[in-house]
């Protein structure tokens, strides 16, 4: 096994998903390079990164992937990247962008001895094949996909490194945080249905304040209208984030943090991926596609509800048209609760460390393992 291509070109959290497979699949062919099909922040956010993904192959317009419309595709284009990597001679390819519809042709196409991936009953399958179909786990549905060829073992190990560059880019943007733990809250999600009420973050926002935390909250420059809310709500100052945090700096906000509180999105995969100790807010559904396989650290504040508040319509198969909170359910005393418990289990940990030489050493080591 010289050279393995593996296919996913879409978003933030959806990359996060995979990296339990990628990493299995280097874990099990260390000699072979990987090469990520991908888009253009996958190449920029993983250049130099010490992890599974040895190169980055940024993906064309191509239509039915997510990618762009089908008029913006260049079929000279498109053939030149496919002929590109045919040439370069593909061992193993893996599809785990989706159910293969239009995926599945592709993968195709790059010539490899094997290919493997994800199949829904109107796709072309591949050489092995997982079902898509249902409510799964993501993570480990991709890991089922690289078991197909050969990588049945995942180091349970922390996901992604953090380099210096995104250090120092996050020390750009916060203060010194001396003995005091940074807590970062994220409010905002892609999706309406999956934020919980603002109030309640500001109120959560003040009790970590009272317990010695310095607040950040975090959103794209699209929800800086959001964070401004949450943090005009609070009765104690907070960090503005907002649109201000590149991807790298995020990494290293998360770092630094001893705790991030967050709705379903991307970064609080992110988070998890880094190491860092969170409480998500998840809908039902979401939190059954997106959970993490590693626990530790991992805090789940769920809603039950599966019909709109508006409407009374179920949004399980299929998605009314109004965009009601539906973690509203989910209590300020269940959150409030949890973000406690980690961050105080955070802070005695961290006194641990400091008070003890031997105890600070092992709990580096785990550090690095995780």
């Amino acid at each position: 096994m010289r050279k393995i291509v593996v296919l996913r070109p879409n978003a933030l959290g959806d990359f996060v998903f995979c990296l339990p497979a990628l990493h299995a699949l280097k874990h099990s062919y260390p000699e072979a390079q990987l090469l990520y099909i991908g888009l253009p922040w996958h190449s920029a956010f993983l250049e130099g990164r010490p992890g599974p993904v040895d190169a980055v192959a940024i993906m064309p317009p191509y239509p039915g992937m997510g990618v762009c419309g089908q008029d913006d595709a260049d079929p000279c284009a498109v053939e030149a990247f496919v002929e590109n990597l045919r040439m370069s001679g593909i061992d193993l390819a893996i599809q785990l962008f989706g159910g293969g519809r239009h995926a599945n042709p592709f993968i195709r196409r790059l010539g490899a001895r094997l290919a493997v991936g994800m199949c829904a009953g109107d796709a072309e399958p591949l050489d092995r094949n997982v079902r898509h179909d249902g409510l799964v786990n993501r993570r480990l549905q991709l890991l089922e996909v690289a078991a197909l060829a050969g990588a049945a073992a995942w180091p349970m190990r922390r996901e992604l490194d953090v380099s210096e560059d995104d250090l120092a880019q996050a020390a750009l943007l916060l203060p010194p945080t001396r003995d005091r733990p940074l807590v970062l809250l994220q409010p905002g999600a892609s999706d309406p249905r999956r934020r919980w009420p603002v109030g309640r973050f500001a109120a959560l926002a003040d009790l970590l304040v009272t317990e010695g935390a310095i607040v950040a909250v975090n959103g794209s420059a699209q929800e800086a209208p959001l964070v401004r809310e949450l943090i005009g709500a609070m009765r104690h100052p907070a960090i503005d984030l907002s649109g201000k945090a590149s991807l790298g700096a995020l990494c290293g906000i998360l770092a630094r943090s001893t705790l991030v509180v967050s709705n379903d999105t991307g970064p609080l995969h992110l988070a998890l991926a880094i190491g860092t100790p969170a409480v998500g807010i998840y809908w039902l559904t979401n939190l059954i596609e997106s959970g993490p396989l590693r626990q530790d650290g991992h805090r789940a504040a769920v809603s039950l509800r599966v019909h709109c508040p508006v409407c009374g319509e179920e949004n399980i198969r299929t998605r009314c048209a109004h965009d009601a909170s539906f973690v509203d359910d989910v209590t300020q005393d269940e959150v409030n609760g949890l973000a406690l418990g980690l961050l105080r289990a955070g802070r005695s940990t961290e006194a641990h460390s400091v008070g003890s030489s031997s105890v600070g050493h092992r709990s580096q080591d785990s550090h690095s393992r995780n």
